[in-house]
């Protein structure tokens, strides 16, 4: 296909193929599915078909056990009512980040009230048959069918996201550290859907004191030219970062991606306290962010922190047989205790001794010399693997860590929290990473926000503080058992391995 090429005027002069129209970056149909209203319509259509489904096999249960069978056309009144009350929870709204476990809640929810709407509806206009019977076979099979549906749904989703399909093309708005660390999460989380293929802004590239720099993409120009880099690179969405642009430059981008139908989203000044609780209120005509205020003292989390006790205790009691089995395991496998302790930080900087399963055999004088990793994080050794047959299984299995359920007895740890570190390190921490202390508002944790999403072992202390903090500032019950059952999910991938 025949190109032209458009010059953006800016910094760069850069030259770069222009297409002659969007569409033929790719697929029309492909292109539809990323944006709305389409997108918004295939979600609608999966939920119809699923609680078409879940009606139907309500209606061929209640016919197979029943001689009095309510109509079908009055059981099917189910499906747009489920669909308008999932539709007036504002479900159906695009959220960047929204995951499958984020559904799960509003979606029972709404099924279960639509489902007492059919009941009163059939009750009050008198339909024959087994309508108690009925409707609540429709809650079962609506129960399982919706969020199967979702399910499969996103799993397609983020399948052909992580093979860089269905892809947005978006521009990124400055070029310093934010946009920096933008690019970089958008680069490692294809799930978000979103491609960064340009930047746009008038200053030179960013450089980080440490030499670290702004990854390779291409500069297409000043916010004046963000049109023609936006029909250039056919982008679907614009991410306005942290720029030292005059404001009515970066309305005119707004303005300019809208026109375009491009999604646009904008970073926070104060994003560092901005969390998902935070609403949006006017002043005449002003808009202000109220931002909610997390107290680790208050009655929410002394509601958390009894319930993590009773929780663990009831663990404890249900995985004894296993937790003497291993203990036994452990006795046998090598001389030394049963236990390993380890001085770890918890809320307000206390000292606590954290316990796990000894996974290791002691030190033999052949194997007395370690050394640290080149670039690794502090505790990266190498050398002889001392680790016991039972100890590399409750490793692989993090079964190791089911001793701390006995800290969360005793009130030093919780459930979900911040994972606990070293003391040496923590002050180290403290001077060389911003906001790393503030992750000790509240008690450690046996799993956290950030070991969900990967950030384990030897990877960015940096990152795993963001997370960390995230957590505390968008803190709920919900959110605990969310990441509990994803921990739960990736002990469970990780166990093969």
């Amino acid at each position: 296909m025949a190109t032209k090429t458009l010059r953006l005027d800016g910094p760069t002069d850069a030259r770069l193929p222009v297409s002659p129209s969007r569409a033929s970056s790719g697929s029309r149909f492909a292109r539809l599915i990323r944006l709305d209203p389409l997108s918004t319509i295939v979600t609608i259509a999966i939920d119809v078909l699923s609680a078409s489904v879940a009606t139907f096999l309500a209606y061929w249960w209640v016919s197979k056990s029943h001689e009095a069978t309510p109509p079908l056309w009055m059981i099917l009144l189910y499906v747009p009512t489920v669909i308008g009350m999932l539709a007036a929870r504002r479900v159906y709204r695009r959220r960047l980040n929204r995951k499958f476990l984020d559904e799960i809640g509003p979606i029972e929810a709404t099924v279960a009230l639509a489902s007492m709407f059919l009941l009163t509806l059939m009750t009050l206009g008198r339909v024959p048959g087994d309508t108690e019977q009925t409707v609540l076979r429709v809650w079962i099979c609506a129960a399982v069918a919706m969020p199967t549906g979702r399910l499969i749904r996103a799993a397609i989703q983020r399948s052909l996201r992580r093979h860089h399909h269905l892809m947005s093309p978006t521009l990124i708005v400055g070029n310093g550290r934010i946009a920096t660390r933008i690019v970089e999460r958008l680069k490692s989380m294809p799930e978000l859907g979103l491609d960064p293929v340009g930047l746009i802004d008038a200053e030179a590239p960013w450089a980080g004191p440490d030499g670290s720099t702004m990854p390779a993409l291409p500069n297409l120009g000043t916010p004046e030219t963000i049109e023609q880099a936006i029909l250039q690179t056919g982008a679907e969405g614009v991410v306005v970062a942290f720029s030292r642009t005059e404001d009515e430059l970066l309305t005119h981008v707004v303005r300019v991606a809208h026109h375009h139908e491009a999604r646009v989203w904008v970073v926070p000044r104060m994003f560092d306290v901005i969390g998902s609780h935070a609403r949006f209120e006017h002043v005449g005509g002003l808009p202000l962010i109220a931002l909610a205020h997390t107290n680790p003292r208050g009655w929410q989390f002394a509601i958390k922190h009894f319930i993590d006790r009773v929780c663990s205790s009831l663990g404890l009691l249900l995985i004894s047989p296993l937790f003497l089995t291993l203990m036994l395991l452990v006795r046998l496998s090598s001389p030394g205790p049963i236990f390993f302790r380890q001085p770890r930080v918890g809320r307000d900087g206390k000292v606590f001794d954290c316990l796990k399963f000894r996974t290791m055999r002691p030190p033999r004088p052949s194997d007395a010399d370690f050394e640290l990793k080149s670039g690794a994080a502090p505790g990266g050794v190498e050398g002889v693997d001392r680790r016991t047959a039972i100890g590399k299984i409750m490793r692989a299995t993090s079964m190791d860590e089911l001793p701390q359920l006995i800290n969360v007895i005793k009130g030093e740890m919780s459930l979900v929290g911040p994972r606990p570190e070293r003391p040496e390190f923590v002050e180290l921490f403290e001077m060389q990473i911003r906001r790393y202390g503030e992750r000790h508002r509240v008690k450690a944790g046996m799993t956290g926000w950030a070991q969900v999403h990967g950030l384990r072992g030897q990877t960015s202390i940096a990152d795993r503080a963001e997370w960390d903090n995230y957590y505390i500032e968008n803190w709920s019950l919900t959110l605990d058992f969310k990441i509990l059952l994803l921990t739960v999910l990736a002990v469970l991938r990780r166990a093969p391995e």
